[in-house]
């Protein structure tokens, strides 16, 4: 297996070298595919000027690795797949549709079935029109492959070879042997609860012929990274990485780290807010797209506030999206990344603390049950929160829309899937109990008109609201003053937390209403979108609001002074 890692690929893309690592290639074959490549003509570009001359190197490297990875003695490729993580306007589906009437050029297998697939039939036929306007761009061309348009498919009169073009569709992609396929925008599969599974067909199909590909050209995620495309990136950047073999060629324009983080202090710029550093991630400035054009474009997005900002980034310059940001979002949302610490577990959290209260919401089975853990730290007096939640199997059928969410969240260990009811409030309980038997326990607020189990739950381990250790918390607006110290909190930097995808897709979902002098953050305005986790740390908010008395004695931290 070839070792298909770029370790030094932060140092490569602030210099604008190549992001494919030399590899050992079958030269000719490589050439072959590149010449080919570059003599095609660009359709819709006044002119029709070749890819050799309008194309950037950074997808020629592509072609010539590609192809150049194919045993032409023993027919096996040795890059089977390859996965590019492009910003918008960088040309990846025209070039994507060059790379396939290459492969059908290429291919010496009879009858063999190229495809084209993408989230949408508009995607799709967009790359098949390129394809078309290539084929009729040139004479020779034209001779050898038949277009017909009525069934979107090129013919090869030579060997019957066919590209064509088929729904993203587990009904329509079983089946299928592909020789080599092209998936376009992978990343507005993030909900799809189905597309791991096509994804596993095309695969398997493949499987079958030695030098077939995958190729996925796609830009990042406009939300919260999930299912398809959260796996298949977390794998393209673990090769990348060198922290696992695969043959699976990763090529990702993204930003060095440090520069996609969220600003340092409130109201500065995040990193990647400079136009001087967006070439690093845009391999066809010059050529499809202007920085001029992108600077101009970004200050109209910038003015309409902060999700606006986020997500003109996410297309333009890759940068993945923590949190689902919205015009009605709560207003500690914008300071929640920053507050993250990634350090920051349960059992840190209680060494830390020398107070502790506990929140609790849902919990019903269209709902999920969330558990937060708020603590007060000994010394700063910052607030420490952990979170986690639990979902019944039944959530993942009725709201097949986050299925693919929830299940990348419980692959986290930071929300657990349970098959048996009451599972989920054992765990829960037995939590609760860990951090009574610390001594640090002051509260557990929970809503007062929630599920009688959870309060059965507690009782049993001596936890109730005659012993003081539990509290009904008002919801609707009386939440209110619990929400404003949150977010108030979070802004001045006295409120930290674990870093956690949960709580961050949660703060995401959470939507404001205004109620009179007061805001309410209910489950009604959320709609399918959960919010319980964040609920359950706004009842902590409103247990530790109370200034509880430190439980921890002086003499843990101290000392016993003998005398």
């Amino acid at each position: 297996m070839w070792d298909l890692s770029c370790r030094d690929w932060e140092e490569r893309i602030r210099q604008g070298r190549p992001l494919v690592p030399e590899l050992p290639l079958w030269q000719d074959e490589a050439d072959i595919a590149v010449e080919f490549f570059d003599k095609l003509k660009l359709p819709d570009v006044s002119g029709m000027p070749e890819m050799a001359e309008a194309a950037g190197d950074w997808w020629r490297d592509i072609v010539r690795a590609l192809f150049g990875s194919l045993d032409p003695a023993a027919m096996v490729r040795w890059i089977e797949e390859i996965f590019a993580l492009v910003p918008k306007k960088n040309s990846k589906t025209t070039y994507g549709a060059g790379l396939m009437l290459t492969a059908l050029f290429m291919n010496r297998r009879p009858r063999a079935e190229f495809l084209f697939v993408a989230p949408t039939q508009a995607i799709s036929d967009l790359a098949f029109s390129q394809a078309t306007g290539m084929v009729e761009a040139d004479p020779e061309l034209g001779r050898r492959y038949r277009v017909r348009d009525h069934i979107k498919e090129i013919r090869d009169r030579v060997n019957a070879a066919r590209l064509k073009v088929k729904t993203f569709d587990l009904n329509v992609l079983t089946g299928p042997r592909p020789a080599g396929v092209l998936l376009d925008e992978l990343h507005l599969l993030g909900r799809n609860a189905a597309a791991s599974k096509v994804i596993r067909q095309l695969r398997g199909g493949r499987q079958a012929i030695p030098e077939g590909f995958l190729v996925i050209a796609t830009t990042q995620s406009d939300e919260p990274p999930a299912g398809a495309f959260s796996e298949e990136l977390a794998t393209a950047r673990a090769i990348r990485d060198g922290r696992r073999p695969g043959k699976m060629l990763p090529v990702l324009y993204e930003l060095p780290r440090e520069l996609q983080r969220p600003p340092i202090a409130v109201g500065e710029p995040a990193p990647w807010e400079d136009p001087r550093v967006w070439p690093m991630v845009l391999p066809n400035l010059g050529r499809s797209l202007r920085l001029e054009s992108l600077i101009d474009d970004f200050a109209g997005e910038k003015d309409k506030g902060e999700a606006a900002t986020r997500l003109w980034a996410s297309q333009h310059l890759n940068v993945e999206i923590g949190l689902a940001l919205h015009s009605a979002r709560w207003a500690g949302a914008d300071f929640w990344e920053g507050a993250a610490d990634p350090s920051l577990s349960l059992l840190a959290l209680l060494a830390r603390s020398e107070v502790v209260c506990i929140g609790i919401d849902g919990g019903g089975l269209d709902d999920l049950l969330g558990l937060a853990v708020l603590g007060r730290e000994s010394g700063s007096e910052r607030w420490l929160h952990w979170g986690r939640a639990w979902a019944h199997t039944s959530v993942l059928e009725r709201r097949k829309s986050e299925a693919a969410r929830l299940r990348d969240l419980a692959a986290a260990a930071e929300l657990v899937i349970v098959e048996r009811l009451g599972d989920d409030i054992d765990e829960l309980a037995q939590i609760c109990e860990h951090v009574l038997k610390t001594g640090l326990l002051a509260q557990i607020g929970l809503d007062p008109v929630g599920i009688g189990v959870v309060v059965d739950a507690l009782a049993q381990r001596e936890m109730t609201e005659e012993s003081g250790h539990v509290i009904g918390i008002s919801q609707g607006w009386k939440l209110s003053g619990a929400i404003k110290t949150a977010e108030r909190k979070l802004a001045e930097g006295s409120l930290a937390h674990c870093g956690q995808a949960l709580m961050a897709w949660a703060v995401g979902n959470a939507k404001v209403e205004p109620r009179g002098n007061a805001i309410t953050i209910t489950k009604q305005a959320a709609g399918y979108a959960k919010i319980d986790p964040v609920m359950a740390l706004f009842d902590a908010v409103a247990c530790l609001s109370q200034n509880p008395p430190s439980r921890r004695s002086i003499y843990e931290e101290r000392g016993l002074l003998v005398v």
